[in-house]
Protein backbone atom coordinates (compact mmCIF):
# COMPACT_ATOMS: atom_id res chain seq x y z
CA UNK A 1 0.00 0.00 0.00
CA UNK A 2 3.00 2.07 0.71
CA UNK A 3 4.72 1.78 -2.54
CA UNK A 4 1.26 2.44 -4.34
CA UNK A 5 1.31 5.65 -2.83
CA UNK A 6 4.74 6.31 -3.61
CA UNK A 7 4.75 5.61 -6.77
CA UNK A 8 1.31 7.61 -7.27
CA UNK A 9 3.27 10.54 -5.65
CA UNK A 10 6.18 10.63 -8.25
CA UNK A 11 3.91 10.17 -11.09
CA UNK A 12 1.75 13.08 -10.10
CA UNK A 13 5.42 15.04 -9.30
CA UNK A 14 6.33 14.17 -12.70
CA UNK A 15 3.28 14.74 -14.12
CA UNK A 16 3.81 18.88 -12.27
CA UNK A 17 7.25 18.67 -13.98
CA UNK A 18 6.10 18.19 -17.18
CA UNK A 19 3.30 19.88 -17.27
CA UNK A 20 5.40 23.31 -15.78
CA UNK A 21 8.83 22.72 -18.36
CA UNK A 22 5.89 22.56 -21.70
CA UNK A 23 4.57 26.12 -20.23
CA UNK A 24 8.01 27.27 -20.09
CA UNK A 25 8.62 26.13 -23.28
CA UNK A 26 5.41 27.45 -24.67
CA UNK A 27 6.56 31.19 -22.66
CA UNK A 28 9.73 31.34 -24.45
CA UNK A 29 8.40 30.05 -28.07
CA UNK A 30 5.97 32.95 -27.77
CA UNK A 31 8.66 35.42 -26.97
CA UNK A 32 10.73 34.56 -30.31
CA UNK A 33 7.39 35.11 -32.20
CA UNK A 34 7.02 38.41 -30.50
CA UNK A 35 10.22 39.72 -30.83
CA UNK A 36 10.23 38.30 -34.54
CA UNK A 37 7.16 40.56 -35.28
CA UNK A 38 8.64 43.70 -33.34
CA UNK A 39 11.10 43.70 -36.07
CA UNK A 40 8.84 43.12 -38.99
CA UNK A 41 7.55 46.04 -37.74
CA UNK A 42 10.20 48.03 -37.26
CA UNK A 43 10.59 47.07 -41.03
CA UNK A 44 7.13 48.38 -42.40
CA UNK A 45 7.43 51.51 -40.13
CA UNK A 46 10.64 52.02 -42.39
CA UNK A 47 8.81 52.13 -46.03
CA UNK A 48 6.36 53.91 -44.73
CA UNK A 49 8.39 56.36 -43.43
CA UNK A 50 9.93 56.35 -46.96
CA UNK A 51 7.46 56.21 -48.98
CA UNK A 52 8.36 59.93 -50.65
CA UNK A 53 12.05 59.23 -50.69
CA UNK A 54 13.25 59.35 -54.66
CA UNK A 55 14.79 56.00 -55.16
CA UNK A 56 14.12 54.62 -52.22
CA UNK A 57 13.26 50.59 -52.73
CA UNK A 58 11.05 48.46 -49.70
CA UNK A 59 12.22 45.52 -47.63
CA UNK A 60 10.27 42.94 -45.97
CA UNK A 61 11.20 40.78 -43.42
CA UNK A 62 11.89 36.96 -43.60
CA UNK A 63 11.42 34.27 -41.21
CA UNK A 64 12.68 30.81 -40.42
CA UNK A 65 11.64 28.33 -37.68
CA UNK A 66 14.14 27.45 -35.35
CA UNK A 67 15.66 24.10 -33.69
CA UNK A 68 12.96 21.32 -33.38
CA UNK A 69 13.24 18.81 -30.07
CA UNK A 70 12.41 14.87 -31.33
CA UNK A 71 10.70 13.17 -28.99
CA UNK A 72 9.37 10.27 -30.89
CA UNK A 73 10.99 10.03 -34.27
CA UNK A 74 8.86 9.14 -37.50
CA UNK A 75 9.22 5.88 -38.64
CA UNK A 76 10.33 4.24 -34.92
CA UNK A 77 9.70 1.26 -33.95
CA UNK A 78 6.35 0.89 -31.74
CA UNK A 79 5.77 -2.57 -31.27
CA UNK A 80 7.80 -5.89 -32.71
CA UNK A 81 6.26 -5.67 -36.30
CA UNK A 82 5.22 -2.16 -36.42
CA UNK A 83 6.22 1.39 -36.55
CA UNK A 84 5.28 5.03 -36.19
CA UNK A 85 3.82 6.36 -39.04
CA UNK A 86 3.92 10.62 -37.70
CA UNK A 87 6.50 11.43 -35.43
CA UNK A 88 6.82 13.86 -32.39
CA UNK A 89 8.49 17.04 -32.87
CA UNK A 90 8.62 20.27 -30.54
CA UNK A 91 9.66 23.63 -32.34
CA UNK A 92 11.05 26.27 -29.96
CA UNK A 93 10.01 29.34 -32.10
CA UNK A 94 11.17 32.05 -35.13
CA UNK A 95 13.83 34.17 -35.92
CA UNK A 96 14.05 36.35 -38.60
CA UNK A 97 16.34 34.86 -41.09
CA UNK A 98 16.71 38.23 -43.32
CA UNK A 99 15.33 41.57 -44.34
CA UNK A 100 15.24 41.33 -48.35
CA UNK A 101 14.97 44.09 -50.04
CA UNK A 102 12.73 44.75 -53.38
CA UNK A 103 14.46 46.13 -56.39
CA UNK A 104 11.54 46.76 -58.87
CA UNK A 105 11.26 49.95 -60.18
CA UNK A 106 9.05 52.73 -58.97
CA UNK A 107 6.87 54.95 -61.13
CA UNK A 108 8.50 57.92 -62.64
CA UNK A 109 7.89 61.58 -61.52
CA UNK A 110 8.23 63.84 -65.05
CA UNK A 111 10.10 67.17 -63.24
CA UNK A 112 11.00 68.95 -66.39
CA UNK A 113 14.47 69.79 -64.33
CA UNK A 114 17.63 68.82 -66.74
CA UNK A 115 19.45 67.45 -63.74
CA UNK A 116 17.16 64.94 -62.74
CA UNK A 117 17.70 61.52 -64.12
CA UNK A 118 16.05 58.76 -64.26
CA UNK A 119 17.21 54.85 -64.95
CA UNK A 120 14.41 53.31 -66.41
CA UNK A 121 15.52 49.56 -66.54
CA UNK A 122 18.15 48.14 -63.90
CA UNK A 123 21.25 49.79 -62.59
CA UNK A 124 22.60 52.43 -60.49
CA UNK A 125 24.06 55.63 -60.79
CA UNK A 126 28.18 55.56 -58.87
CA UNK A 127 28.80 58.55 -56.67
CA UNK A 128 31.72 59.80 -55.39
CA UNK A 129 32.49 60.09 -51.75
CA UNK A 130 35.44 62.95 -50.16
CA UNK A 131 37.51 60.23 -49.87
CA UNK A 132 36.94 59.19 -53.09
CA UNK A 133 35.42 55.37 -52.01
CA UNK A 134 32.37 54.72 -55.26
CA UNK A 135 28.44 54.46 -53.70
CA UNK A 136 25.44 53.92 -55.47
CA UNK A 137 22.30 55.17 -55.71
CA UNK A 138 18.47 55.18 -57.84
CA UNK A 139 18.44 58.71 -56.51
CA UNK A 140 19.10 61.04 -60.07
CA UNK A 141 17.85 64.22 -58.21
CA UNK A 142 21.43 65.64 -59.26
CA UNK A 143 22.14 69.69 -59.52
CA UNK A 144 25.82 71.94 -60.21
CA UNK A 145 27.95 73.22 -57.59
CA UNK A 146 29.61 76.87 -57.64
CA UNK A 147 32.02 75.22 -60.32
CA UNK A 148 29.47 73.52 -62.80
CA UNK A 149 30.08 69.97 -61.21
CA UNK A 150 27.20 67.42 -61.24
CA UNK A 151 26.25 66.70 -57.56
CA UNK A 152 24.15 64.76 -55.14
CA UNK A 153 21.87 66.87 -52.95
CA UNK A 154 24.86 66.27 -50.54
CA UNK A 155 27.78 67.97 -52.97
CA UNK A 156 28.76 64.48 -54.13
CA UNK A 157 30.28 64.16 -57.27
CA UNK A 158 28.44 62.14 -60.11
CA UNK A 159 30.92 59.04 -61.25
CA UNK A 160 32.54 60.64 -63.48
CA UNK A 161 33.29 64.12 -63.01
CA UNK A 162 31.45 65.92 -65.37
CA UNK A 163 32.20 69.68 -65.51
CA UNK A 164 30.02 72.35 -67.91
CA UNK A 165 31.43 75.34 -69.29
CA UNK A 166 31.12 78.24 -67.44
CA UNK A 167 28.73 79.87 -70.74
CA UNK A 168 26.44 76.40 -71.08
CA UNK A 169 22.73 77.74 -71.94
CA UNK A 170 21.18 74.60 -71.45
CA UNK A 171 22.24 70.82 -71.29
CA UNK A 172 20.85 67.58 -72.94
CA UNK A 173 21.36 64.51 -71.39
CA UNK A 174 20.84 61.30 -73.99
CA UNK A 175 19.42 57.46 -73.08
CA UNK A 176 22.93 56.21 -73.43
CA UNK A 177 24.35 58.56 -70.91
CA UNK A 178 26.13 60.90 -73.27
CA UNK A 179 25.96 64.74 -71.61
CA UNK A 180 25.79 67.28 -73.99
CA UNK A 181 26.03 71.21 -73.28
CA UNK A 182 25.01 74.07 -75.34
CA UNK A 183 27.53 76.71 -75.35
CA UNK A 184 26.33 80.55 -76.00
CA UNK A 185 27.49 81.45 -79.53
CA UNK A 186 28.10 77.77 -79.88
CA UNK A 187 25.85 75.81 -82.96
CA UNK A 188 27.05 72.50 -82.07
CA UNK A 189 26.65 71.21 -78.49
CA UNK A 190 30.08 70.49 -76.50
CA UNK A 191 29.75 66.96 -75.02
CA UNK A 192 31.36 67.23 -71.72
CA UNK A 193 30.92 63.30 -70.38
CA UNK A 194 28.69 60.18 -70.36
CA UNK A 195 27.67 59.24 -67.29
CA UNK A 196 27.77 55.03 -67.06
CA UNK A 197 25.59 52.59 -65.26
CA UNK A 198 26.60 49.83 -62.59
CA UNK A 199 24.75 46.68 -62.00
CA UNK A 200 25.27 43.51 -59.85
CA UNK A 201 25.19 39.79 -59.83
CA UNK A 202 23.26 40.23 -56.66
CA UNK A 203 21.84 43.57 -56.21
CA UNK A 204 19.70 42.10 -53.03
CA UNK A 205 23.15 41.38 -51.56
CA UNK A 206 23.81 45.79 -51.54
CA UNK A 207 24.39 47.48 -47.91
CA UNK A 208 22.52 50.65 -47.35
CA UNK A 209 24.33 53.11 -46.14
CA UNK A 210 22.12 56.23 -45.92
CA UNK A 211 21.80 58.90 -47.92
CA UNK A 212 19.86 56.77 -50.69
CA UNK A 213 23.67 55.11 -50.93
CA UNK A 214 24.28 51.61 -51.29
CA UNK A 215 27.75 49.61 -51.15
CA UNK A 216 29.09 46.76 -52.84
CA UNK A 217 29.51 43.93 -50.67
CA UNK A 218 31.31 40.01 -51.46
CA UNK A 219 27.46 38.90 -51.39
CA UNK A 220 26.64 41.69 -54.27
CA UNK A 221 29.56 41.37 -56.27
CA UNK A 222 32.02 43.55 -57.91
CA UNK A 223 30.08 46.36 -59.41
CA UNK A 224 30.13 46.05 -63.47
CA UNK A 225 29.87 49.06 -65.68
CA UNK A 226 27.51 49.38 -68.64
CA UNK A 227 27.39 51.85 -71.36
CA UNK A 228 23.37 52.78 -70.73
CA UNK A 229 21.20 50.43 -72.68
CA UNK A 230 23.30 47.72 -73.08
CA UNK A 231 23.97 44.45 -71.42
CA UNK A 232 20.59 44.12 -70.19
CA UNK A 233 20.98 47.67 -67.97
CA UNK A 234 18.50 50.68 -67.94
CA UNK A 235 18.60 53.55 -70.15
CA UNK A 236 18.31 56.93 -68.38
CA UNK A 237 15.71 59.57 -68.87
CA UNK A 238 16.69 63.32 -68.70
CA UNK A 239 14.01 65.37 -66.62
CA UNK A 240 12.29 63.19 -64.23
CA UNK A 241 12.54 60.83 -60.94
CA UNK A 242 12.03 57.29 -59.81
CA UNK A 243 9.40 57.51 -57.15
CA UNK A 244 9.66 54.78 -54.27
CA UNK A 245 8.36 51.40 -54.73
CA UNK A 246 6.56 51.25 -51.60
CA UNK A 247 2.40 50.25 -51.92
CA UNK A 248 1.38 52.66 -49.03
CA UNK A 249 -1.79 49.85 -48.82
CA UNK A 250 0.41 47.06 -48.83
CA UNK A 251 2.09 48.33 -46.17
CA UNK A 252 -0.87 48.53 -43.76
CA UNK A 253 -1.91 45.42 -44.68
CA UNK A 254 1.49 43.84 -43.54
CA UNK A 255 1.44 46.22 -40.42
CA UNK A 256 -2.47 44.69 -39.46
CA UNK A 257 -1.24 41.14 -40.03
CA UNK A 258 2.37 41.78 -38.46
CA UNK A 259 0.53 43.48 -35.15
CA UNK A 260 -2.26 40.50 -35.06
CA UNK A 261 0.66 38.24 -34.92
CA UNK A 262 2.36 40.01 -32.15
CA UNK A 263 -1.02 39.96 -30.17
CA UNK A 264 -1.58 36.59 -30.26
CA UNK A 265 1.77 35.86 -29.22
CA UNK A 266 1.11 37.79 -26.57
CA UNK A 267 -1.63 35.84 -25.74
CA UNK A 268 -0.11 32.73 -25.72
CA UNK A 269 2.61 34.00 -23.23
CA UNK A 270 -0.35 34.95 -21.18
CA UNK A 271 -1.88 31.50 -21.15
CA UNK A 272 1.19 29.88 -20.33
CA UNK A 273 1.92 31.79 -17.27
CA UNK A 274 -1.42 31.09 -16.26
CA UNK A 275 -0.43 27.46 -16.84
CA UNK A 276 2.30 27.38 -14.39
CA UNK A 277 0.76 29.53 -11.88
CA UNK A 278 -2.36 26.70 -11.82
CA UNK A 279 1.05 24.22 -11.33
CA UNK A 280 2.68 26.31 -9.06
CA UNK A 281 -1.04 26.19 -6.85
CA UNK A 282 -1.42 22.80 -7.23
CA UNK A 283 1.81 22.29 -5.82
Amino acid sequence: MKSFKYLSVCFFTYSLFIADTYAMRALNTAATGMAAQETNVNTISQNIANANTIGYKRSRTEFQDLLYETVQEAGARSSHNSQYNVGVQLGSGARVSGIRREFSQGSPQVTDRPFDLLIDGQGFFGIVLPNGEIRFTRDGSFSVDSTGTLVTNHGYNVFPTINFPPNTMSVNITEDGTVEAFIRNEIEPMIVGQIPIFTFINPVGLSAQGGNLFSATRSSGEAIQHTPGQSNSGVIMQGALESSNVNIMAEMTELIRAQRAYETNSRVMGVADQMMQSVNNIR
